[in-house]
């Protein structure tokens, strides 16, 4: 039987896409005149975009906004999108190890396959859309063994899902945050992932 699939989250786990977030809220903002707190995106880094907008918009703009944002972050996306280090080697140590790497993000589909392709990584299974109990229900139909990614809700997925919950404290959560939310290890960076998932030899809880 092939190991148990590891899932990966995206923005600020695998990628670093904050300028391109931050430049497609700022871009968002310059068009509809909406006043747009950049302090407060970049707290919030990793939840679905509609709901974001919803701090910003009433119900009824929501639409018309994310249709803005995606514009921006198309054309933008790509220049100001970076590899987060470890990203590679840990993608290659699931690998390697017989295991696939998933990636399961609240990122828009197109976006994420947008983000993936211009930073030359590849999922062998994406999960896109998907946020909180939803990336729960993700993992829990893999039947994983752990997610790693940089956010609360991440490490409340994974321990609601029974999986390892694997922080990395690359975004806008520390340490302390992450480990409050059920982690089971925070790494400062994935470049410490691929030693972390040789030594625990990861399995379903």
């Amino acid at each position: 039987m092939a190991p148990a699939p590891v899932g990966f989250d995206l923005d600020m786990t695998l990628i670093d896409s904050r300028r391109a977030i931050m430049a497609s809220f700022a871009g968002v903002a310059a068009d509809t005149g909406m006043p747009i707190d950049p302090a407060a995106v970049d707290g919030r880094l990793g939840i679905k975009l509609e709901d974001e907008l919803a701090f910003w918009f009433p119900p009824d703009e929501v639409p018309a906004a994310m249709r803005i944002y995606r514009a921006h972050y198309m054309r933008l996306a790509g220049p100001l999108t970076t590899v987060l280090p470890g990203t590679r080697e840990s993608l290659a140590a699931v690998r390697a190890g017989g295991a696939r790497a998933v990636v399961i993000t609240a990122k828009y589909e197109v976006t994420a396959r947008l983000s993936l392709d211009g930073a030359d990584l590849a999922a062998d299974e994406l999960f896109a859309d998907v946020h909180g109990p939803g990336k729960a229900a993700v993992l829990v139909g893999l039947r994983a063994a752990a997610y790693v990614g940089d956010t609360p809700a991440d490490m409340a997925a994974a321990v609601t899902a029974g999986v390892r919950a694997v922080g990395v404290a690359t975004g806008s959560f520390t340490d302390r945050d992450l480990r409050a939310a059920g982690a089971y290890v925070v790494l400062a960076s994935l470049a410490e992932f691929p030693a972390v998932y040789a030594s625990l030899r990861f399995s379903p809880q």
